[in-house]
């Protein structure tokens, strides 16, 4: 099998390692919190950037900057979070959880770390799963470096 052959294989399996993956966690946390996955990744995304703003959130989900402001539009109006004025940059806002959200992201990040771990957890020992991880940053690192060809 050439490298062609075993790139192919590796995406056919991230690409639905990933899929399967995102399906099971996003039915825990939509069953246990009511929320999305999508919601999650965004309230763990403002969480962990102090001064968030829409911005962050496409570079740290690799989402496009419409996608990020409508669902910060409704993770808004479900009271989760709220844009106040950036004081650093009078045109943009940064987005900050309001106390439910933090409350939700406590309980849904416990469910999410659970589910992983019932989900995979069992499947590799921990070296196996940190050689994964830096394996599949760098390719991340990788992509990010490389001009997008898509884009034409």
């Amino acid at each position: 099998m050439g490298m062609g052959s075993d790139l192919v294989e590796l995406f056919r399996g991230v690409v639905r390692l990933e899929t399967e993956l995102w399906n099971r966690v996003d039915a825990a946390v939509q069953g246990g919190h009511g929320v999305p996955l999508t919601w999650l990744e965004i309230l763990q995304t403002i969480d962990a950037h102090p001064g968030c703003r829409v911005l962050d959130i496409t570079r740290t989900l690799a989402i496009t900057v419409g996608g990020a402001s409508k669902i910060v539009d409704r993770i808004e109006r479900a009271g989760l979070c709220r844009r106040e004025p950036n004081p650093s940059d009078a045109r943009s806002n940064t987005i900050v959880l309001t106390e439910a959200g933090e409350l939700l992201l406590a309980a849904a990040n416990t469910t999410f770390e659970r589910t992983l771990d019932d989900l995979v957890g069992g499947a590799a020992d921990a070296s196996e799963l940190a050689r994964l991880t830096a394996s599949v940053q760098r390719l991340r690192r990788h992509l990010l470096a490389e001009p997008d060809q898509g884009s034409e």
